[in-house]
């Protein structure tokens, strides 16, 4: 898989892994991709309803250990 950007947000609490990756996927263009790195485990759902919402595609989501990792592809 082709990964533009990537985003680390371990350690930040809700809301701030989605609002640091609705700034970063800003600076996509359409079709790219961002990975993002998040320890909060609200991040699983709010990654959900932000991709939902804004017309981006969760690509790929997955746990290991205590930390998220998320694909998400720039609509």
């Amino acid at each position: 898989m082709n990964i533009s950007a990537e985003l680390d947000a371990r350690g930040l609490n809700c809301p701030l892994p989605i609002l640091r990756t609705k700034k970063k996927i800003s600076e996509l263009t359409a079709g790219e991709t961002l990975k993002v790195l998040a320890t909060d485990p609200g991040s699983v759902k709010d990654m959900e309803a932000f991709c939902r919402q804004t017309g981006n595609e969760l690509v790929m989501s997955m746990q290991e250990s205590d930390c998220f990792t998320f694909v998400v592809r720039k609509g």
